[in-house]
């Protein structure tokens, strides 16, 4: 991943307002910790939070090991960084009630916004609200183009679930002596769980019956074949089912050019 990986995808993914608030929590903290005029156990103790919130995203830029899909690793750094967005919105809520009420409600009707906003994204995208964007950056469609959405393959649950009513609707069964046999893109282990007992998957083709396959670039587009599920949030397809049998289908997964 490049140098910029983590902080570029930190400002991709956390809400708008804790971005903004975030961040002049830590410029007004380290501001606030190198006056001496502040009791020196407040510095000190504000000097750790911001080393909590910046010091490993800055180490990982320099030491650049290996990083993984999203943000999974620098997690813990979120709660001292939220810690700082706290600190910087009280300190604008004590400037703004020096102006009156209608400052102080101007200011509330903009943290109310700013909470509604990843609210609602939340909602749209359940259950897979990990896989969120924030508006700014564009949100999943922006990303999808960019980044691995649902890494974990959780949609695969989901397309299970619809495989299994479409096909009971259908009243269709198994061949005889065998089970239905899936070929998956993606993690293979939620696909074999959601599924159950009837099913068999796959990585590579053995007479299957279906395609499950992640909506992520790695998968190829069997777009002509038959679509027995598809996972939409927001536009943006998170898996699909394909009928493929009887019918030629290339590797599912996608080869990059040389």
């Amino acid at each position: 991943m490049p140098v910029s990986y983590l902080p570029h995808l930190f400002a991709l993914k956390l809400p708008e307002i804790m971005l903004a608030l975030g961040v002049a929590g830590v410029v007004g903290a380290a501001v606030a910790a190198a006056r001496r005029s502040v009791p020196l156990n407040r510095r000190a103790a504000l000097l750790m939070v911001i080393l909590a919130a910046v010091l490993p995203v800055a180490v990982a830029m320099v030491v650049h090991p290996a990083f993984y899909n999203g943000l999974r690793h620098f997690v813990f750094v979120v709660p001292p960084f939220a810690v700082l967005g706290g600190l910087a919105a009280g300190w604008i809520a004590t400037r703004a009630a020096t102006y009156g009420k209608p400052a102080l409600a101007a200011l509330a009707a903009l943290f109310i916004g700013g909470v509604t906003l990843p609210a609602i994204e939340m909602v749209r995208l359940h259950p897979y609200q990990y896989t969120a964007f924030n508006w700014a950056s564009g949100g999943v469609r922006m990303a999808h183009d960019n980044y691995m959405l649902d890494y974990w393959g959780l949609s695969f649950k989901q397309a299970s679930e619809e495989l299994r009513a479409k096909l009971d609707a259908r009243h269709e069964t198994p061949p005889a002596g065998r089970r239905w046999i899936v070929e998956i893109c993606g993690p293979q282990r939620p696909a074999e769980v959601a599924l159950g007992a009837q099913f068999e998957t796959a990585w590579e083709r053995k007479q299957a019956d279906f395609a499950m396959m992640l909506g992520t670039f790695y998968c190829r587009d069997l777009h002509e074949l038959p679509t027995l599920v598809e996972i939409v949030r927001e536009g943006v397809v998170y898996a699909r089912v394909y009928d493929i049998r009887g019918r030629p289908v290339p590797n599912l997964l996608t080869e990059q050019p040389p």
